[in-house]
């Protein structure tokens, strides 16, 4: 996996690995089934008002809800390929970093010692291209966090590594 560019708040030397440029096909496809459905019921009164079964319904409001779907979906969707290639991580000795954002960026640090257990899902759409995300639970539920994008052997062997390196941490103490 190639390097991905550092940001200001990036720790220094540490080289962030990118997950699956995949995840960009996955993420499009569910944000164009999520904005069809959403489509699909904000076009509601536009279809009664020009069918005339609604003819009292505003003829501006029954326009403007589709339209301002469509806008909110393209313009998800030109920024799904950049939120994909913010997100990165890092194993270090002591923990795991978990970066993404594109406007405010987020470094995420969970010490190994913390983790109470490591979770891979795959969900249907992951499944078919070969994709998993990985859940960190700690004992506190607001330092919980997730990667998703990984491929499936990567993330095998990645909840292993951490598992492996978290009870190595949890007996030192």
């Amino acid at each position: 996996m190639p390097k991905q560019h550092s940001s200001a708040i990036d720790p220094a030397d540490v080289t962030f690995l990118r997950v699956s440029p995949k995840l960009t096909t996955v993420r499009l496809i569910s944000g164009a089934l999520g904005a069809l459905i959403f489509l699909a019921i904000t076009s509601l009164p536009l279809i009664l008002k020009l069918t005339g079964v609604w003819a009292g319904y505003p003829a501006w409001l029954a326009w403007i809800a589709p339209a301002f779907v469509v806008l909110v979906a393209a313009w998800s969707m030109i920024l799904i390929p950049r939120q994909v290639r913010a997100i990165g991580y890092a194993e270090r000795n002591e923990d795991l970093l978990i970066r993404g954002g594109i406007m405010f960026h987020r470094v995420m640090v969970g010490p190994y010692g913390r983790m109470q257990y490591v979770d891979v899902t795959m969900g249907p759409l992951e499944r078919a291209f070969g994709l998993s995300t990985i859940h960190l639970h700690t004992a506190s539920p607001g330092t919980n966090a997730e990667l998703n994008g990984l491929p499936a052997a990567e993330a095998a062997r990645l909840r292993e590594q951490l598992s492996a390196r978290g009870e190595a941490k949890l007996a030192g103490l």
